[in-house]
């Protein structure tokens, strides 16, 4: 009796798969493992395709680094003269020519002035001989001034305006309020020209983008024609990996990975060719700029324009290979 009730006493239940529910436990961290590493086999994968074919690569990259190095190189020389432009803009000076009755005496009491004036850094004092000493050397009309029986030049006051957070922004009212002295016959500002030509940096600006986004666009062709031909020739292998249960996903990734291939590789081509154009103009720059006594020095693209320049080939390349594969890739059906 003791052993029946032993035998028919309850046992305690096991869980039901509880072992194959600790063996498959999901671990983010082997995920990303295996994820990252089968993006790292297809993108290495794609490289060697494109090293097989070395010719064609070649000539596509060949075709969108030039589309790239125009626009980049055009906004490099377009930075070189925002700097030279804001150099002459910081050495602009107002010239106040005075009244002919006004002696040197008062010309330089309305020197001292000027000079506490907290919109003029610096006063310069030109006085009526000196002038006409500096126009006989430099003119070339020597010989006919010393013919006239007195000075014709007025004296001249040199103003520097001082600094502005923004160049230029408060020099037309200085120049009102020059022009309302006394003494003064003529007041110019030596700056407009400086004003015309950044009013035209301006305008090839943006004549530069629009090039741009239309270079932009001729890569997007070029990645997607490219890979289009690479789908047509891969047809088979794309109807194969359908037929075994391929997902659009893994036949679409190493044609994107492709396109970003073609993109950072032709954006590399297009920095390579902007440095040696301007290692080439470089030296008869700095002659030039030698000439006019000038230490400007020509500067090629930065570490951020050569970021913006490759994220730029990358994004082309990606955008170019996406909408060619969605597209064609979803005509492809096994038969």
């Amino acid at each position: 009796m003791k052993r029946a009730q032993r035998s028919t006493r309850p046992s305690t239940p096991t869980p039901i798969g509880q072992g194959a529910t600790r063996r498959q436990s999901f671990d983010p961290r082997q995920w990303l493992r295996s994820y990252g590493r089968l993006h790292a086999q297809v993108l290495l994968a794609s490289l060697g395709r494109l090293y097989r074919t070395p010719f064609s690569t070649l000539l596509t990259m060949a075709v969108i680094a030039i589309a790239l190095a125009l626009p980049s190189g055009l906004l490099v020389v377009l930075d070189n003269l925002q700097r030279l432009n804001t150099s002459w803009d910081d050495s602009s000076s107002v010239s106040l020519f005075l009244k002919q009755t006004v002696n040197e005496t008062q010309a330089d009491r309305l020197a001292r002035e000027l000079k506490d004036w907290p919109r003029i850094a610096e006063v310069r004092t030109l006085h009526r001989d000196q002038a006409l000493k500096e126009f006989q050397e430099f003119s070339g009309f020597g010989s006919a001034l010393e013919t006239l029986d007195e000075n014709p030049l007025p004296n001249v006051l040199e103003l520097r305006p001082a600094s502005a957070d923004t160049p230029g922004q408060d020099y037309e009212a200085l120049l009102d309020d020059l022009r309302r002295l006394p003494e003064v016959e003529l007041a110019q500002l030596d700056l407009q020209w400086v004003r015309r030509f950044g009013a035209l940096m301006d305008m090839g600006r943006r004549g530069i983008l629009v090039v741009g986004a239309l270079l932009g666009l001729a890569v997007l062709l070029i990645v997607g024609n490219t890979i289009r031909l690479d789908i047509q020739n891969r047809r088979e292998e794309i109807e194969v990996s359908k037929l075994i249960g391929g997902t659009d996903a893994f036949i679409r990734r190493p044609f994107l990975y492709t396109g970003l291939w073609y993109g950072l590789l032709g954006a590399l081509l297009a920095w390579i060719l902007v440095g040696l154009g301007f290692w080439l103009v470089d030296e008869p720059a700095r002659r030039l700029a030698g000439l006019y006594d000038s230490s400007f020095l020509l500067s090629g693209l930065s570490w951020q324009g050569t970021g913006m320049l490759l994220l730029t080939g990358i994004a082309l390349g990606l955008a170019g290979s996406w909408l060619a594969v969605g597209r064609h890739l979803s005509a492809i059906e096994p038969t």
